[in-house]
């Protein structure tokens, strides 16, 4: 997937190069957490066909990102990023588009996400692209014996 989108915002698949730079933008963007290796994330969505990681880039430069993938039922969305420096310029909207087109051609017809409660600009633009509040309740368990924080 190569789609130009503006004279200067391209979408594609991450490539082997762009890992480090990706992980950079997502820790400037305050998405990784401790728990979470996102080289191992990346990894593990560039191993299947099901999940990839996209990158919008402008001028070469990588500007915004997201991960997604699917269970075969349902599309996810993960590591949403925007260069805080490119910010207001539209790439959010763009490249959860990309995501959605993914999605679309994979044949899935529902896209979720999870935003922390305390994320107000997330949640507020997730709500301009008309997403919705679930009625569903999300339960966690971790498996490797750690506690619920």
């Amino acid at each position: 997937m190569n789609v130009s989108v503006s004279p200067t915002l391209t979408i594609d698949a991450i490539r082997d190069a762009d890992v480090e730079p990706v992980v950079a933008l997502w820790q400037r963007c305050g998405l990784t957490r401790p728990w979470n290796d996102p080289h191992a994330d990346i990894a593990l969505a560039r191993r299947r066909d099901n999940s990839t990681v996209l990158v919008g880039r402008d001028g070469g430069a990588i500007v915004t990102t997201v991960m997604v993938g699917h269970d075969g039922h349902r599309g996810w969305v993960y590591y949403v990023a925007v260069d805080p420096d490119s910010r207001k310029r539209g790439y959010g909207r763009v490249i959860m588009a990309a995501a959605e087109d993914w999605l679309r051609s994979a044949g899935i017809a529902k896209l979720q996400l999870l935003v922390r409660r305390e994320n107000a600009p997330a949640n507020a633009f997730y709500d301009s692209l008309g997403f919705e509040l679930s009625t569903s309740v999300m339960f966690q368990k971790w498996l490797d014996g750690r506690a619920n924080p």
